[in-house]
């Protein structure tokens, strides 16, 4: 399993995040005090809305099977695609036993598969399920083996790029020190491809202890070896975090960045926009509102340090 999610780059990395819909595992929030909305799924979704209010009653289910029914049924070809992805996220999060050897055995069944895995939907592939599958096994696995057996074996599978988005979403979630190994090895990579990929993991963990770090990395991605074009990861980071400071955050180091030209480079610009400019586009299109209206909303840090 490799992961990737975006546009190709040089080395050879697919670069977690801009696939769209048929990228799973996907990174979505809605309605968590606190903390901003954010899909990877739909552009622009705001909370109050009919689309939001669709997915937020897929992630109140209750119930392990409603939820592998919404999944199979959008696999099949028959439901929506969105909801599907989301019903199996909410899925991984109940831990539940009989539905992750489902996942296991639907995984065998992707795996051995020598055609198309969904005759009614023949344009959905293994690789679009798998990782979804595999956050289903992972995280109960933690349910019952614990964090550092599972960040262990995710940790031994990176450097042969033997993981997928299953994996960065579970790794995410890990504590045992996750993010400070992520972090680690972040720093000591020897190849702009690997401190790709671990920035990139790193942009999946929500801890705000990761802020000043992230913000760092924006602002400055040269003092880290960093292709300019990917500290994007460290934007993607900030907004996943989602707190008001992470917010606020990532607008100063925006201004940063752009007093000091740190994204002049033409080469940078996408469509009509400078590198900033098309930053600042993406938040509207991952979490719906602008920095400044999240930090007019979000509470202060006190109010939002419980996940």
């Amino acid at each position: 399993m490799k992961i990737g999610r975006g546009i190709a780059v040089a080395f050879g990395l697919v670069a977690l995040l801009d696939a769209g819909a048929l990228a799973a595992q996907v990174q979505f929030r809605l309605g968590v005090p606190g903390r901003a909305t954010y899909s990877e799924l739909h552009d622009g979704l705001r909370a109050g809305t009919p689309r939001a209010d669709s997915m937020l009653r897929v992630l109140r289910i209750q119930s392990p099977r409603r939820l592998w029914r919404i999944a199979r049924t959008a696999m099949d070809g028959n439901g929506d695609w969105n909801a599907g992805l989301v019903a199996l996220t909410r899925l991984a999060e109940l831990r539940n036993a009989a539905y992750a050897d489902s996942a296991r055995r639907l995984r065998a069944k992707l795996e051995q598969a020598e055609g198309p895995p969904f005759p009614h939907n023949p344009g959905l592939v293994a690789d679009d399920i798998t990782p979804s599958l595999q956050a289903i096994i992972l995280e109960r696995r933690r349910a019952t083996q614990g964090d550092s057996a599972v960040l262990a074996d995710i940790l031994s599978r990176l450097a042969s790029k033997q993981y997928d988005h299953g994996d960065a979403w579970e790794l995410g979630r890990l504590g045992a020190g996750a993010k400070d190994s992520v972090w680690a090895r972040f720093q000591s990579a020897d190849s702009e491809e690997f401190r790709v990929r671990y920035l990139t993991l790193l942009s999946y963990f929500t801890d705000p202890a990761l802020i000043p770090d992230l913000a760092r990395v924006y602002a400055a991605p040269d003092s880290f070896g960093l292709p300019k074009r990917y500290a994007i990861r460290a934007s993607d980071g900030l907004l996943w975090i989602g707190t008001r400071e992470s917010m606020q955050t990532l607008l100063d180091a925006r201004a940063t960045a752009r007093a000091r030209g740190v994204y002049d480079d033409p080469s940078l610009r996408h469509a009509d926009l400078d590198f900033l400019g098309s930053d600042s586009s993406s938040v509207i299109s991952r979490t719906g509102k602008w920095l400044t209206e999240w930090i007019q909303e979000l509470p202060a840090k006190e109010a939002s340090a419980a996940r």
